[in-house]
């Protein structure tokens, strides 16, 4: 089979197609012919030597295979969750070793979800990591109906799904953008849209139960005016150093870190949202197989709205 092989960590000229044997799958695994892969801007910073490097179980061994979002068809299995035929999704492995800029994947079973046949491998591998994270994090804050929720980057990867997830959850939502992408974020159901380069976040809102940062540090410290006191704020990219914890508790705010995990029952929910039309998937571009840098040029620039995938 083809795979896309990070030879060291750096440019994305380390990134090597190379011919591999297919991998053998273990109890409770299945072999997956991958027809679509997500780009995250996690797999651009694990290639030049972050990302799963620092915070999950993985080495800096030569010849890696990036890559966590699939979606394909399974060809093998040893597990009862999923027969040969079956169309599939997930995140597999994270934060680890996913192998899927390849061919065929050995995936853990638990990890996957069936596809919904409403839509298609693109938008299924796109609807893998981005939508666990922004989950994951909302289920942790405890967002509630009536919840004045704020989204940095609601026109991105993670943002554009946690708008519609929190819509879900009964949440008022207020989305942060540039003005070029307002009419997107609203088209995600959200309530209020704040254009980050020309509106002050504390003229422009108040009264926030729960911010979710997609950004960095500088944005929690700016947020702190408009959070009531009591309220939450996570982060998916922040860890919380003393002086950004002092200052949270300061005003009486629960400040945490979240790193999305795999996990096959949250894949599950998101199918079923994905099925009846209430998630939806926005891709901005795809790439082939052989575009892998194209990609991860493209996720580094840091304006990518939606998502980007590479189909196999």
């Amino acid at each position: 089979m083809k795979a896309i092989i990070l030879v060291e960590p750096g440019a994305t000229t380390n990134l090597v197609m190379r011919d591999i044997a297919v991998p053998q799958i273990n109890n409770d695994e299945v072999l997956v012919q991958v027809k679509s892969i997500s780009i995250n801007p996690v797999d651009a910073k694990t290639r030049q030597g972050g990302g799963v490097y620092n915070y999950g179980n993985v080495n800096k061994q030569a010849d890696l295979i990036l890559g966590w979002d699939i979606a394909g068809i399974v060809i093998a299995t040893n597990s009862k969750r999923f027969d040969i035929g079956d169309e599939v999704f997930g995140m597999v492995n994270f934060p680890g070793v996913g192998n899927a800029y390849a061919e065929y994947v050995a995936a853990p079973a638990e990890h996957l979800a069936l596809k919904p046949g409403n839509i298609s491998f693109e938008e299924a591998a796109a609807a893998t990591l981005a939508p666990l994270t922004a989950l994951q994090v909302l289920r942790e804050a405890g967002v509630k109906p009536g919840d004045r929720v704020l989204i940095y980057a609601a026109s991105g990867g993670v943002g554009h799904y946690a708008v519609q997830l929190a819509k879900e959850l009964g949440a008022y939502v207020i989305g942060t953008s540039s003005a070029a992408n307002k009419q997107f974020v609203l088209s995600l159901g959200a309530d209020e849209h704040i254009d980050y380069n020309a509106q002050n976040l504390a003229d422009a809102t108040h009264d926030i139960d729960f911010v979710m940062d997609c950004l960095g540090p500088d944005n929690i410290i700016k947020s702190l005016p408009v959070i009531k006191n009591g309220g939450k704020v996570m982060s998916i990219v922040a860890q919380f150093n003393e002086n950004l914890i002092a200052q949270l508790k300061a005003k009486n705010v629960i400040g945490k870190h979240l790193l999305v995990q795999s996990n096959g029952k949250d894949m599950a929910y998101l199918a079923g949202l994905l099925g009846n039309g209430k998630l939806r998937s926005h891709i901005s571009k795809s790439f082939g197989f052989g575009q892998m840098a194209d990609a991860h040029q493209q996720i580094e620039t840091g304006r990518t709205v939606g998502k980007i995938v590479v189909n196999v």
